[in-house]
């Protein structure tokens, strides 16, 4: 009697292993922006509950609102920076034309004077100042036989806008129904973890909203005093720059890259002075903002040490693209939630001692 029912159990676990597969193959394009409208839903509810109230529970009219307001925020600074981006190139691209056709192409002696490659740049511009038609006749074969290149950049751009979209059309639904989702999974997860869920999806829950809060509010914070920087020592194009600054501030440690190589530049067009300045501002202004705000809203807020968190942020960007800078210290704060919560059940060491402990180190930071 015990084999048939072992058998028929056998066949139910093969029967949704196969469905789980074949539905993973249907929605992995989906999944990414799934999980980026579940972070901005999650980390917005708040404001959309509060429009929702005004507008006498209208939830439709409250989520089309929302989804509306996404899209100024984020395709306009995008609109801009491809038109800035868009004259910047044709104005680069004018400029070396000129100086190509001309035969008096030149780059800076601090280029020319760097060890190992110095002597080649030398050769390069000797060749491209003798002949700039025949250069200029290869560059064009070149760009010619490389234009598969340019497809798969198209290709990207479209799947990422169509992810884009996606996430958008995800997160009206998940505005919408959000209350009946989130009963759902929690009715879920209390049927497999008992009570310990929601400890669970409380620690799910504040790791998500710290680290967006810490990375955004970093990120935004860096890239205005870097914009502040880059409008006072004179670079150009300071609104690009300062836009490409937030979305490299995105990842930790990354914001010394944008800045510095603004510094490079103008030290190499001969701005001595406002190269070291925007130096100086970086390294003692701009850099400093990421040592106190990202610390104290991610690492004081959720009660996991920053380490981990910056692990998890680095490690998801490795693994998942941008979506794990999201993913990773929200799966580490749930391992690092599990381990704590098997220590108190063995009796190694009680929960409200560990939490006091980890409130006193942040205090103490």
């Amino acid at each position: 009697m015990q084999n048939p029912q072992l058998v028929n159990r056998l066949i139910l676990l093969t029967l949704l292993i196969g469905l789980l597969s074949l539905s993973y193959q249907i929605l992995s394009f989906f999944i990414s922006p799934v999980l980026w409208a579940a972070i901005l839903a999650y980390v917005t509810w708040p404001m959309y509950r509060r429009l929702r109230e005004r507008l006498n529970q209208r939830h439709n009219l409250s989520a089309t609102i929302m989804i509306l307001g996404f899209i100024l925020v984020i395709g306009v600074p995008v609109m801009i920076g491809l038109f800035i981006l868009q004259q910047e190139a044709r104005m680069l691209y004018g400029h070396l034309q000129i100086q190509l056709l001309s035969g008096k192409f030149s780059i800076p002696d601090l280029v020319t004077k760097l060890p190992l490659i110095g002597s080649q740049i030398q050769e390069l511009i000797a060749e491209l100042n003798a002949d700039p038609d025949q250069i200029v006749v290869q560059m064009r074969e070149w760009i010619q036989s490389h234009l598969a290149y340019g497809k798969q950049i198209v290709n990207e751009v479209s799947r990422n806008l169509a992810r884009l979209s996606f996430a958008l059309l995800t997160l009206f639904f998940m505005y919408r129904d959000g209350d009946r989702v989130l009963v759902q999974v929690r009715a879920a997860l209390h049927k497999l973890l008992d009570t310990r869920s929601e400890g669970y999806l409380q620690a799910i829950g504040q790791t998500t909203q710290a680290v967006v809060y810490g990375i955004g509010l970093t990120a935004l914070a860096q890239a205005m005093l870097a914009g502040i920087g880059y409008w006072v020592a004179g670079a150009p194009s300071p609104i690009l720059l300062t836009l490409m600054t937030f979305v490299i501030a995105l990842i930790p440690f990354g914001t010394p890259f944008a800045w510095g190589a603004v510094s490079i530049w103008l030290f190499s067009q001969g701005q001595t002075i406002p190269a070291l300045g925007l130096a100086a501002w970086g390294v003692f202004v701009i850099s400093w903002i990421d040592n106190i705000i990202r610390p104290m809203v991610i690492s004081g807020a959720t009660k996991v040490p920053f380490i981990l968190i910056m692990f998890g942020v680095l490690g998801g960007l490795t693994a998942f693209g941008m979506i794990g800078l999201f993913i990773g210290p929200v799966i580490l704060a749930v391992l690092l939630a599990v381990w704590r919560e098997w220590l108190a059940q063995e009796g190694v060491v009680e929960q409200a001692e560990t939490d006091a402990a980890w409130a006193e180190q942040d205090q103490n930071r």
